[in-house]
């Protein structure tokens, strides 16, 4: 007869415990590679959005004062609205870069021992510089709030008086903004390191939901560059016209 007591006790069987992220689920997606690149391609949808609505209206400076100084009095009509619209686009491009940061960093991480032969066979020249084309960008885009919307940086800008349609005109001040060497160097600067970003990011926004079709993915990456390029030349085409005299001031100073 086996005595049961003396049998030795089976060893207890370990509980598995599911500890639930700290904050949620905001937290966590927030702090997940996935959740930073989501909001990446997000707030850089919402951008780049922006940024072609602005090219259409800018362009309008070709067909005559009437049109773009309409276009800026539509804009003014919005009141309270319109710095609502701009401190959010603000806001997007601040969160826009600091995430963009935030996963370099991350990447460096993971990998701190560098190269000793450094090949770049899929990374371009964009990618590997997103960081800098973004923060550029975005000293650009203050100090065009300062030039053109704020208009602390041109004092010329107060003395331009109203057209005949009683609109602020921005037409003149465009051209006079435009006609300083300088000025319209850091403008196509900003530009190219916009174009620059761009032609990175509209691509791998794809790639951030997933979709890295070897067949479809170089489709997408040609046809960033080539919007890219085409916001470019839109963009720069306007202190180029200025500089080289074919658009000219309605108005003298």
């Amino acid at each position: 007869m086996i005595d049961q007591q003396s049998q030795p006790k089976s060893a207890a069987t370990p509980t598995i415990r599911v500890v639930p992220p700290r904050g949620g689920f905001i937290s966590s997606f927030y702090h997940s590679s996935i959740g930073k690149k989501m909001i990446v391609a997000v707030t850089g949808v919402v951008l780049i959005l922006f940024v072609v609505g602005h090219l259409l209206g800018n362009l309008q400076i070709f067909l005559g004062p009437d049109w773009i100084n309409g276009y800026s009095q539509h804009l003014r009509d919005l009141g309270p609205l319109l710095w609502v619209i701009r401190i959010f686009l603000l806001l997007t491009v601040i969160i826009h870069i600091y995430v963009t940061i935030q996963l370099a960093i991350e990447n460096r991480s993971a990998r701190p021992e560098p190269y000793i032969d450094r090949h770049y066979v899929k990374a371009t020249f964009a990618s590997r510089h997103m960081v800098m084309s973004g923060l550029i960008v975005l000293a650009f885009i203050i100090y065009h709030l300062a030039h053109f919307t704020v208009r602390v940086t041109d004092k010329r800008f107060t003395l331009l008086k109203a057209d005949p349609l009683g609109h602020y005109d921005v037409y003149s001040m465009m051209v006079y903004g435009f006609q300083n060497y300088y000025v319209s160097a850091f403008y196509v600067l900003g530009l190219f390191s916009l174009a620059l970003h761009l032609s990175h990011g509209s691509s791998s926004f794809f790639q951030s939901l997933g979709l890295n079709d070897k067949k479809l993915t170089p489709h997408l990456a040609l046809g960033g560059r080539i919007f890219a390029w085409l916001l470019f030349a839109g963009y720069t085409s306007i202190p180029v016209a200025i500089l080289l005299g074919l658009v000219k001031a309605a108005q003298q100073l």
